[in-house]
């Protein structure tokens, strides 16, 4: 069992930058792969990054490529997301998930066993 806290979230303007931690319990961290998903209201959830379990292995979806970047640190539990130049389109509900063993399919949700509440980005213009 894993259990993923998310944070860093809040209210930015337009080209500015957040930084969302995801934060897991229990001692296999390092045998998940993990990924950040989006939701924005009204709309279905969309993949973001995922990183593999040695991050050996990083992607990104089209519309963030080149302004988020997904890292993570092992020995802390923990995955981050830095965003930066942030656009209003960003905005949305933002989910980490947890993939035991990691999959090819990285940007299916179905792909992950694990996830988190999520923490609400909001990019003013």
């Amino acid at each position: 069992q894993v259990q993923l806290v998310e944070s860093g979230g809040g209210l930015v303007q337009a080209g500015g930058s957040l930084r969302l931690s995801c934060a897991a319990s229990g001692r296999t961290f390092a045998s998940y792969a993990m990924g950040w998903f989006r939701q924005a209201s009204g709309k279905e959830r969309e993949f973001v990054s995922a990183i593999s379990s040695r991050s050996a292995a990083i992607y990104y979806a089209d519309s963030v490529k080149g302004r988020f970047t997904i890292s993570r640190d092992n020995a802390k539990n923990t995955v981050y997301l830095q965003m930066n130049s942030l656009k209003p389109e960003d905005t949305a509900v933002y989910y980490c998930a947890a993939d035991y063993g990691g999959s090819t399919h990285y940007y299916y949700e179905s792909s992950y066993d694990y996830w988190g509440q999520g923490t609400q980005v909001t990019v003013s213009s």
